[in-house]
């Protein structure tokens, strides 16, 4: 049996080598991106097996036709939630939502509760959340709270990334526990630490990315860029390793062995505001 396997944010950087390794230990992989002509290219080079879906992760429209159309097509096994983003201007989507929690959260929670009825029927199967380091920043300007979409005070384009890590972290940790004796194991992992990893994104960042208080760390950051398909490695592992069947909410770091060090950015008060915020902000969106 081939076993089926999702992978968002698929048509470049760190995904497109995800899903191009994934490919090569066999599974179909499909790849999820917004860019038809970049995501038919990815497909192309993937090879065989390897197909193209186009959605812009960013509506929860479109995030939810995407989950209905896989939920249509029988059992999956993997589903990697790579998608994700970092910007140095704050931008809303079409549904109002500050981007950065939008992409980097709220997508991922949509299309994974579309997608737990094939998972359940693909048993052994896993969800693999990548996170970020960009967490250790979330609060450097202060005590982090989730009472509304964006935090109080100045944009700054890492630790909002930071924010929406820490709360899909939240989710992720809470989802893991729900589907325990499932057959789905939920899994993060953290491929890069406090590096950052050469791909388009980063391509676009500058400075003010950085809150004043890290912006010293800027020149740093770009030294220690690493190579996207190195980083890729961990996720892989995360998505493949016998050694985590049953694993429920391990974090895997960027050496491919689990590690425990961002789950000290959680507390039972972040993540009860998180599951607080969550909901609400879902159900304001999809009110008819």
């Amino acid at each position: 049996m081939v076993r089926k396997a999702v992978v968002t944010g698929g048509t470049g950087g760190i995904g497109f080598y995800v899903a191009s390794q994934l490919a090569e230990f066999g599974f179909a992989v499909t790849v999820v991106g917004r860019d038809v002509g970049r995501g038919q290219e990815a497909a192309r080079l993937i090879g065989e097996g390897t197909r193209f879906l186009q959605a812009d992760l960013s509506s929860l429209r479109q995030t939810r036709e995407l989950g209905a159309r896989l939920a249509q097509e029988g059992p999956l096994h993997l589903l990697v939630n790579n998608v994700g983003g970092m910007w140095s201007t704050r931008w809303e989507t079409v549904d109002g939502i500050e981007a950065s929690l939008a992409v980097n959260h709220l997508a991922p929670v949509v299309l994974t509760r579309e997608l737990l009825g094939v998972l359940r029927a693909g048993a052994p199967s896993r969800i693999v959340e990548v996170t970020s380091s960009s967490i250790t920043v979330a609060e450097v300007d202060g005590p982090l709270d989730y009472e509304e979409i964006e935090q109080a005070g100045d944009y700054y384009g890492m630790a909002a990334c930071g924010r929406a890590k820490l709360a899909r972290l939240a989710h992720s940790q809470d989802l893991a526990e729900e589907l325990k004796g499932s057959g789905i194991t939920v899994l993060s992992v953290d491929p890069l630490g406090p590096a950052a990893a050469a791909t388009p994104n980063a391509a676009a960042m500058t400075p003010q990315i950085l809150p004043p208080a890290v912006r010293h760390l800027w020149d740093a950051i770009q030294a220690g860029m690493r190579p996207a398909p190195e980083s890729a490695g961990p996720i892989v592992a995360a998505a493949i390793n016998p050694a985590f069947d049953d694993a429920a909410g391990l974090i895997v770091g960027p050496d491919g062995a689990p590690s425990q060090d961002l789950l000290k950015y959680l507390s039972p008060e972040i993540s009860a505001s998180v599951r607080t915020l969550t909901r609400r902000v879902l159900a304001e969106a999809e009110r008819p």
